[in-house]
């Protein structure tokens, strides 16, 4: 139950206090006094602190509504809003009594806790919405659990593969944990691979941080669209280099995209999607390089194709798994 008190302006709520100080505040220039009449009352109770940062939380989502939303909350012309100065301020209180009509305050005063774990099996894909508007796609044997907190996001990624689209939320940084290391941003979209002895981090759009397991807040990688990194087992971050983020998240259209690589990653990357591993024989067969595209689904066709583009031959050993040998 929201706390009330009586003044000379009668009954009143501390939201109400709040929201006339945040509107006041909007519209310079404030006094000494009146600012140490301010201060002495955020002192007062630390709800009278709490109330008011979330009004400075609410006016920031505010300034990120579409227009046409925006006044269709306040019904003011957003031609004069851009022109008027004071039109702003009003319009703060506009969008803050809209907000407590639309009853958004709810949300935002205590943001719900939430937890889960998502899994997908060899070749599955797996498309999940979160609570906060973010989306994760989780690739093949890739696992992982969401916990939900008030101030912060977290992914720890077990293992395997997912593409991250995360909903901005300054208050609340979304933190992918692998165990060696982890990343951390406020909204954007990149794609986390979890391996056993690294972990691959490509940004598509926006910035990340990178940070090795046992890194200072001021220790890590920053990385923007177009840029990868890797973090290994010791939890050393590598310098930043590009990457094709489009490439490396193909397996969201169900495609595997080799652009010269070793016939052991290949082996590596195809055993993700089938029931029984894939090996190389030696070294020298792990070595061979192969440029294609393929289904995700029917690596059975990419074993078949092998014999036509490399030198090499598929045999099925006893156990049911299958080894690229030297032709």
């Amino acid at each position: 139950m929201m706390e009330t008190r009586d003044c000379a302006c009668g009954p009143t709520t501390v939201r109400d206090d709040a929201a006339r100080w945040f509107v006041r505040l909007q519209e310079p220039p404030v006094s000494i006094a009146e600012q140490q009449r301010f201060d002495a009352w955020l002192d007062e109770h630390p709800q009278h602190r709490e109330e008011f940062q979330l009004l400075q939380g609410l006016w920031s989502a505010a300034d990120r509504l579409p227009a046409a939303r925006l006044q269709a909350l306040t019904q003011a012309p957003p031609a004069r809003r851009a022109r008027r100065p004071l039109l702003r301020y009003a319009l703060a209180a506009s969008v803050l009594a809209a907000a407590l009509g639309l009853g958004l305050f709810s949300g935002l005063n205590h943001p719900a806790g939430y937890r889960a774990e998502f899994a997908t099996a060899a070749g599955e894909r797996k498309h999940v919405a979160l609570p906060d508007g973010s989306v994760i796609d989780l690739n093949s044997r890739s696992r992982l659990q969401v916990r939900y907190e008030a101030d912060r996001r977290l992914i720890e990624l077990s293992g395997g593969e997912a593409l991250f689209s995360v909903e901005h939320d300054t208050s609340r940084p979304f933190v992918v944990d692998t165990g060696n290391g982890r990343v951390t941003v406020t909204g954007t979209r990149f794609d986390v691979r979890r391996d056993v002895n690294q972990t691959r981090v490509a940004v598509e759009q926006g910035t990340v941080k990178v940070q090795g397991r046992d890194a200072a807040e001021h220790e890590f990688i920053s990385l923007t669209a177009g840029l990868g990194t890797h973090v290994d087992a010791q939890g050393r971050v590598a310098a930043a280099y590009a990457v094709n983020p489009a490439e490396l998240t193909a397996w969201r259209s169900g495609k595997l995209v080799f652009n010269n690589a070793s016939l052991g990653a290949v082996a590596a990357e195809v055993s993700r999607y089938r029931d029984k591993p894939l090996t190389v024989a030696n070294p020298s067969v792990a070595n061979l390089r192969l440029t294609s595209v393929f289904k995700s689904d029917d690596t059975d066709a990419l074993l078949k194709a092998l014999p036509n583009i490399l030198p090499v031959a598929v045999r099925t050993l006893a156990d049911g798994s299958q080894e690229i040998i030297s032709k």
